[in-house]
């Protein structure tokens, strides 16, 4: 029984209950992410990597206050996403969200800018609408993490798309660059060549701080030794000084300027160099110091790079010459498809820069010549993009050999080349180029293996849409030859493909899978995505010319075909049973090949051929138009860039890296729906919700009506229980 006495007891109890609830939530930290790609939650490399630290590091966060949205709603993800890094980070883990506000604001927020600047953040302008008026603002949104003496800025933090795996690879960076500068043999040489007689033509040019130039650069490096471990060595180099200092300017590709008299001003004819040179272990890197602009009517202006611009190339090169992140090679011959800007091409779609720049940010990839005789052991992926020259056998070997030690090969093989008509023959087409089938001899290697690449393109309804000028007609054509590959032809299993829900192929030929030989060597051999049930091949292709391809064939002559496949497994060598080939000299130009045959040594050679091989891992995509530019974005989150950087990361045994990648997906196409189910879900919608909503009134009502005569019939006269 409750008395009055009870009451206080009820209440103490209750604030104690409510006491121990809320201790044990601080305590118990439970969250759950029901977002398909765990999108609000941190990934299992995140985890580590804050929870395996060994040295302090505090990431720093700068914010300005009252953000207008969507930037708020972005300042909100990155506190809730420090909070949960702080969560599962250890004792040496730390955070700060500093607000930034002007500097003649009152308090903190006020001296914040001035640490930010410190750090290198500087404010950025966004764009915002404030009552009905599109305003420009000047905003911090900005993030620096410490590690030991190392700083890593991210300067721009305008989305939260992919922010997660910018902080955890800055991380790891950070952690991996103080065991590479700690482990050095040696220092880095860091190298001002600069002609004592710039200093007079100087003043001609309106550079006249260049004479202080050296000064200033020595102030820089030693400040970037205080965070860098003390391993830069700066020196300064004068050409004109002697002929040994001439020689050592002339090995590198350094600015050179020529000048005339000027006898009314004193100026004698001359020339000079100028340039900064970063070189360790045989790695070479050219700054320039001195820029050049060309200003219309005023003509050519020159004037000295920002110390801020050359601060963060010198720290940016250094990471790529030290070797902090693994070395994955890529085919710099036979053909293949250039991943530097093409000279003179901006932006230009005819290499894989964006590619390159975007894999350079985890990996540190290296050119390999097979020609020159460039060894492959030194890598554990080899990358081979669009060969179209003929490999030897003796190259051939090496690829096998290279496979057989356990290495991965990422293979993008086109099954054409396209080529310009003859002079006499125009193009009947009028397509561009003639399409003539390719034998690079790399074909037999991966047949061997279980897969081929079919001479063929694959078309699909599935497909990219190119909108036409409304002088022809407006509307849009189908490029049946982009494909569009959706969500239901991915196979997800992979954790690397996990939150890959679209891609774009362009010129793609079919992979037929010989089951047979699959079988027989024992490797598993996985259809990463295929086109759709309504695309085709077309066969001997004279030319992609979009006019002659817009009548898709019968259905029965319609189905999928796998684009991308994986092999994994011990394979077995294409040279086993097999003389081993011997390599032949190369012949030069000029007609010097006999005596370079005659005076080269023979090939020396210890053991054999590696006849069963260590587990290893092929890719295979029958395109390598795929890592062009245009198939690429610089920024990395389309879904073709998160992927083919998922394909290395799988290749290099670093699937948690890439499935944290993967969560942010740009492109995320809708399901194909029938017209059928298209229009019931229309009536659904229109109808069938209404009516719903009435028959739940009915059913309802008839309750009630049913509640109601039992009561009647319970007090009724007679009625009840007794």
């Amino acid at each position: 029984m409750k008395t009055k006495k009870s009451f206080p007891i009820r209440i103490v109890l209750y604030i104690v209950l409510i006491v121990l609830i809320n201790v044990a939530g601080m305590n118990l930290f439970f969250r759950t992410d029901l977002t398909a790609s765990g999108a609000y939650s941190l990934s299992d490399a995140s985890r580590r990597a804050v929870s395996s630290l060994s040295e302090p590091l505090t990431i720093k966060a700068f914010f300005s206050k009252d953000l207008p949205a969507p930037y708020n709603g972005t300042a909100r993800y990155l506190r809730d996403l420090l909070e949960e890094y702080g969560i599962y980070g250890n004792r040496y883990f730390n955070y700060q969200f500093l607000e930034v506000a002007p500097e003649d604001s009152p308090g903190k927020a006020g001296e914040n800018e001035d640490v930010a600047r410190n750090y290198g953040i500087h404010p950025i302008q966004i764009q915002h609408i404030e009552k009905d008026e599109v305003k420009f603002k000047k905003v911090f949104m900005g993030i620096v993490i410490l590690h030991g003496n190392l700083i890593e800025k991210i300067p721009s933090v305008t989305s939260s798309d992919g922010l997660e795996y910018r902080i955890t690879t800055a991380i790891l960076k950070l952690h991996g660059k103080i065991g590479a500068l700690l482990g050095l043999d040696g220092k880095v040489a860091v190298t001002l060549f600069q002609s004592s007689s710039l200093d007079a033509v100087a003043p001609f040019i309106n550079v006249k701080e260049l004479p202080r130039l050296p000064e200033r650069m020595a102030e820089l490096v030693k400040d970037l030794n205080g965070k860098n471990y003390d391993k830069l060595a700066f020196a300064v180099v004068d050409p004109e000084k002697g002929e040994t200092e001439r020689a050592e300017a002339r090995k590198y590709g350094l600015m050179r300027l020529r000048w005339p008299a000027l006898e009314e001003r004193n100026l004698a004819a001359g020339e000079g160099v100028i340039g900064l040179v970063m070189e360790y272990g045989g790695k070479t890197v050219e700054i320039p110091v001195l820029d050049v602009l060309q200003i219309p009517l005023l003509g050519t202006s020159y004037r000295l790079a920002e110390m801020d611009r050359i601060r963060e190339q010198i720290e940016g090169n250094l990471d790529g010459l030290i070797g902090i992140y693994e070395n994955v090679g890529y085919l710099a011959d036979h053909g293949t498809l250039p991943i530097y800007e093409v000279p003179g091409m901006e932006d230009s779609g005819d290499s894989a820069s964006s590619f390159h720049s975007l894999l350079s940010r985890n990996y540190t990839l290296k050119d390999v010549r097979m020609k020159e005789g460039a060894l492959l052991d030194n890598f554990n992926s080899l990358i081979i993009a669009g060969p179209r020259e003929k490999f030897t056998d003796y190259e051939l070997f090496q690829l096998d050999q290279l496979l057989m030690k356990g290495k991965n090969l990422a293979l993008f093989l086109d099954a054409y080349r396209e080529e310009e008509p003859p002079a006499n023959q125009p193009n009947r087409y009028n397509a561009g180029g003639v399409l003539a089938p390719l034998d690079t001899g790399l074909e037999k290697l991966v047949a061997h293996y279980g897969v081929s690449v079919a001479r063929a393109y694959v078309l699909d309804e599935s497909c990219f849409r190119q909108r036409m000028p409304a002088q022809a007609g407006g509307g849009d054509r189908a490029l049946y030859f982009v494909p569009i590959i959706k969500s239901g032809n991915i196979l997800r299993d992979a954790p690397f493909m996990k939150n890959i829900r679209g891609l774009a192929v362009m010129k793609a030929s079919p992979l037929e899978l010989k089951e047979d030989r699959i079988r027989e060597e024992g490797v598993k051999a996985t259809e990463l995505f295929t086109s759709s049930d309504r695309s085709w091949t077309l066969k001997d292709v004279p030319n992609l010319n979009a006019l002659l391809m817009q009548v898709p064939p019968p259905e029965k002559e319609m189905g999928k075909s796998p684009l991308a496949v994986l092999l994994e497994g011990p394979f077995s060598s294409y040279f086993k049973g097999k003389p081993i080939p011997e390599r032949q000299a190369e012949e030069k130009e000029g007609g010097e090949s006999g005596r370079a045959a005659e005076a080269a040594p023979p090939v020396e050679r210890e053991g054999g051929v590696i006849e069963q091989g260590k587990p290893g891992k092929i890719f295979l995509i029958g395109t390598s138009d795929i890592l062009r530019n245009q198939m690429v974005d610089e920024q990395g989150g389309s879904p073709n860039s998160v992927f083919l950087l998922n394909v290395i990361d799988h290749l290099n045994n670093r699937d948690d890296i890439a499935v944290m990648r993967g969560k942010a997906q740009e492109l995320n196409p809708l399901a194909d729906t029938s017209p059928w189910a298209k229009t019931a879900v229309k009536v659904f919608n229109i109808a069938g919700l209404p009516v719903l909503v009435v028959l739940f009134g009915l059913v309802v009502w008839a309750l009630r009506v049913s509640r109601k005569k039992a009561i009647r019939e319970m007090f009724a006269p007679g009625g009840g229980t007794p």
